[in-house]
């Protein structure tokens, strides 16, 4: 006999509320569970499984629609394979697209951190200088952040342009 969970061990061991988990029932992400004599929900294990793989989708940032469409398909049963598999292939390649742009954040993020700790050092060698009169004003000068930063390493923003016909000037 298969042993079933309550809805408050089903949201102590995944997370989710026991409000969620009545909510993904409302809305067709999780089919009707069984319930015990007094009404109370039971959840076996192959309602875990698919809670689990749900929280995959949640994740990996699958909106709510999509999950409901998906589990619209497997509803279905074998007939709509065909179709999750297309459906989870297209939401791989959305999830390795944010990775990828999350990889190259990453790499500007540990550029910039290596630059600081570069400064740190060169600033921890040289010897002090006279500080500035605090009567005058500060020369201009650029930051450690001006030097650093090359074309690369962001892109540019475009600049603002007038409509054809309209002097930059001339804008409403």
């Amino acid at each position: 006999m298969e042993t079933s969970l309550t809805i408050a061990e089903v949201a102590q061991r995944t997370g989710l509320t026991a409000h969620t988990l009545r909510y993904y029932e409302r809305i067709g992400l999780i089919a009707a569970v069984s319930r015990a004599p007094g009404g109370q929900r039971r959840y076996a294990s192959a309602d875990m499984d698919w809670l689990a793989f749900l929280l995959r989708l949640r994740e990996t940032g699958m909106p709510i629609q999509g999950m409901q469409a998906f589990a619209g398909l497997r509803s279905q049963g074998d007939a709509s394979v065909g179709e999750r598999r297309e459906m989870l292939e297209a939401h791989l390649a959305e999830v390795q697209a944010r990775v990828e742009a999350l990889q190259q954040s990453m790499q500007v993020l540990s550029t910039k951190i290596a630059h600081y700790r570069a400064i740190e050092a060169k600033v921890k060698t040289t010897p002090k200088t006279k500080r500035p009169s605090l009567s005058g004003t500060a020369p201009e000068r650029k930051t450690s952040d001006d030097e650093h930063t090359s074309k690369t390493d962001q892109p540019r923003q475009p600049a603002l342009r007038a409509r054809p016909g309209q002097a930059a000037g001339n804008r409403r």
